[in-house]
């Protein structure tokens, strides 16, 4: 577990670092990443939603402008690999929501908590439909600069969808992938479901507090 906050603290960083840049030639994937921290940013410095009545209204709508480019049941379904071809519809369904909803509530507190972090915006390579964007998050306090890539793919429309991080050359999805197999193949899978929805519920409990 303290490796995937390790992973999400830095995948969260780029929707609301304080100084973005971006080369003069960026393509449409690296803009729309762009385009969506500085939608996220607005809402940071937006005054209104900074006081404590608002919290719940400030996450509910960071959450659903980070949806707009994080392609959540397509990393619900690479996470889960193998397994998901065993699951029924309902069954798939569930998994999709679960998974979405504690990725973003879980770590949406730690969106709230940096301010100084820069991004730089290094390159984008196309092929085909898919798409990286290489990054690199400088965080000045702590004299870190930590090499992010984005993984995309292009749907109808022009649209780009974040479908996977690789950070330090580690793939979130890889890694999530290798603890729900564990898990599963020690347990069951209707033991992972459990988990998360315990897991839910206890960020529920904290966000009443």
């Amino acid at each position: 577990m303290k490796i995937l906050r390790m992973f999400f603290v830095l995948f969260l960083l780029f929707l609301f670092l304080s100084t973005i840049t971006a080369g003069a030639d960026a393509g449409e994937a690296t803009n729309q990443v762009r385009q969506t921290t500085d939608k996220v940013i607005d809402i940071l410095k937006n005054k209104e939603l900074k006081k404590p009545s608002k919290t719940k209204e400030r996450r509910t709508i960071i959450r659903r402008t980070v949806s707009e480019s994080f392609d959540f049941e397509e990393m619900a379904q690479r996470s889960l690999a193998l397994h998901w071809k065993k699951r029924t519809p309902e069954e798939k369904k569930e998994f999709i929501s679960l998974y979405t909803d504690l990725l973003e509530k879980s770590y949406i507190k730690k969106i709230e908590s940096y301010t100084d972090e820069k991004i730089l915006y290094l390159d984008e390579i196309i092929d085909d439909e898919y798409a990286v964007v290489k990054t690199k998050i400088i965080v000045p306090k702590r004299n870190l600069e930590v090499p992010i890539e984005y993984r995309l793919m292009a749907y109808k429309g022009g649209k780009w969808g974040v479908y996977d991080v690789i950070i330090e050359g580690v793939s979130l999805i890889n890694n999530y992938r290798n603890q729900f197999n564990k898990i599963i193949r020690q347990s069951s899978y209707e033991d992972l479901i459990k988990r998360m929805k315990n897991k839910r519920e206890e960020e529920f409990f904290e966000e009443k507090k």
